[in-house]
């Protein structure tokens, strides 16, 4: 029964089942499954999706509806590991969130998902979110990395805002900063004085593991 279920549980993810994606992780935990193999199994199958996606052999649509469905199974999962007292060591803490005065989500949304999978502590502060709270979110969380998405041209700026904020808050050297975005590249980034950029939400991961040494 239980390797049924963890089967169950990929095939969710891979078959981008969202209707069914709660119900699929109740049954797990009502059969017994061990939540942390639970967990795994999720986050192995939405970095499949994320490496198909590398690849060219899924499209954009295809990773947002497998980050939907983690999105909807991780909480009953989790809620699972915290009842038994039960852990997983993080590989590293990111605090990641779309600039002041940019709405868009999918992007930082689907970067998020991708370094949860990938082991890491995801702080989500959402979208629009203003430099003080970027530099209060590091101050208390104390991340290995701060990552930052814009989608506008016209708000991409902000990515300077903050990092010149850390600076004036002696921070600067205690957090690695990437970057990305639709009007982002990597002449860009290194003219604002960030430690990474991604051009996609795959490259984002792996830039995030290049500066931790992963």
């Amino acid at each position: 029964m239980s390797d049924k279920a963890l089967e169950d549980l990929r095939k969710v993810v891979i078959e981008f089942d969202i209707d069914n994606a709660q119900e699929t992780a109740r049954k797990a935990v009502a059969a017994g499954v061990d939540p942390i193999e639970a967990a795994k199994t999720l986050t192995d199958a939405i970095r499949d999706i994320g490496d198909a996606f590398g690849k060219g052999e899924l499209f954009l649509p295809d990773l947002v509806c497998a980050a939907e469905v983690l999105k909807k199974a991780i909480p009953i999962i989790t809620e699972e590991i915290n009842k038994q007292g039960k852990s997983s060591k993080a590989v590293g803490k990111v605090v990641i969130g779309t600039v002041f005065g940019d709405i868009h989500s999918i992007g930082k949304g689907m970067v998020a998902t991708l370094l949860y999978a990938s082991g890491f502590d995801v702080i989500d502060l959402g979208i629009n979110v203003k430099s003080e709270e970027f530099l209060k979110a590091v101050k208390e969380n104390k991340p290995d990395i701060l990552a930052m998405s814009a989608l506008l041209t016209t708000t991409a700026m902000e990515q300077k805002n903050v990092i010149e904020g850390l600076k004036k808050e002696g921070l600067r050297d205690k957090v690695k900063v990437i970057i990305g975005g639709s009007p982002i590249n990597q002449e860009f980034a290194d003219s604002i004085g960030a430690d990474g950029y991604g051009a996609t939400a795959p490259d984002g991961v792996k830039v995030a593991k290049k500066l931790l040494g992963i």
